[in-house]
């Protein structure tokens, strides 16, 4: 397997999502993106979390803040386009096990996990300028 360089973005759904997502986000290059099916393997791999699993107390300070999507066209897109890019398994009834499911941040070189950040609830994500300083340090060591 080649090396990977720069962002890799793994969701959960179906081919057909995310064909659906790389057309709204025509800036995140096809080849970097995953979408691991209704199994959640590498959610699993990688021991994430649902959002059912975490205790009261790790997600009491959480703050969020409504994001930026670009004024009305923006919202206007995000709510036209949220269900049918949301992890639901329509072929399971009840509470959808996608929607529990919590992501993470991870910069990785070579074989080992250099910052890891698991989302405490959805929208929870760690200060990019932290994200990226701990990327550049990769490059320049």
């Amino acid at each position: 397997m080649g090396e990977v360089h720069g962002p890799l973005f793994v969701s959960i759904g179906t081919a057909e999502m995310a064909k659906k997502f790389l057309s709204l986000n025509p800036s995140v290059p096809a080849q970097m993106m995953f979408v691991d099916d209704y199994s959640f393997s590498a959610y699993n791999a990688m021991k994430l979390e649902k959002l059912t699993s975490q205790p009261p107390e790790l997600v009491k300070d959480v703050k969020l803040k409504a994001p930026k999507l670009g004024g009305f066209k923006g919202w206007f897109s995000y709510l036209s386009n949220v269900m049918a890019l949301s992890p639901i398994d329509k072929d399971k009834p009840g509470l959808p096990e996608g929607v529990t499911r919590l992501g993470a941040t991870f910069v990785v070189k070579e074989n080992d996990v250099v910052f890891q950040w698991n989302d405490r609830i959805p929208g929870d994500h760690p200060d990019p300028r932290e994200v990226l300083s701990t990327a550049a340090a990769l490059v320049t060591s």
